[in-house]
């Protein structure tokens, strides 16, 4: 006997260049913003914030790929990966960083790990 295929499709949601949102979204999908959002994003999977976007928020992820304008706090579980066209006011938290010459961003930046709390950051005593 066979066993039943189970497809996982997780949809891409776009918000385009010339929308404004003014809220918060959630989603169990990946998204990509290309347009303005004022608002939190809660997202299970990845982020990408186009060029010429701009958001005011917190933004909570899988992971996410910053090109345009955020003023706000971005908490990536994995990679955060920071274009050179990335301008970025506010605290970063992340598993994985990556910067390419020419982003900016004002704020403090913590890595974290999955294996201990993200409250546990002191190095270990040898």
């Amino acid at each position: 006997m066979s066993k039943p295929v189970i497809n996982e499709v997780k949809a891409l949601n776009t918000i385009a260049q010339d929308t404004k949102i003014k809220g918060n979204i959630e989603s169990d999908g990946d998204i990509r913003i290309d347009g303005t959002l004022v608002g939190d994003l809660d997202c299970k999977g990845r982020v990408v914030v186009g060029p010429d976007s701009k958001i005011n928020g917190i933004i909570r992820c899988t992971s996410a790929e910053i090109m345009g304008f955020v003023k706000g706090e971005i908490v990536v579980k994995d990679l955060l990966s920071l274009k050179s066209s990335a301008s970025i006011t506010g605290n970063l938290t992340m598993g994985k960083l990556s910067v390419e010459p020419g982003a900016r961003f004002v704020g403090h930046c913590k890595m974290i790990n999955d294996e201990k709390n993200a409250s546990e950051t002191e190095p270990e005593e040898k």
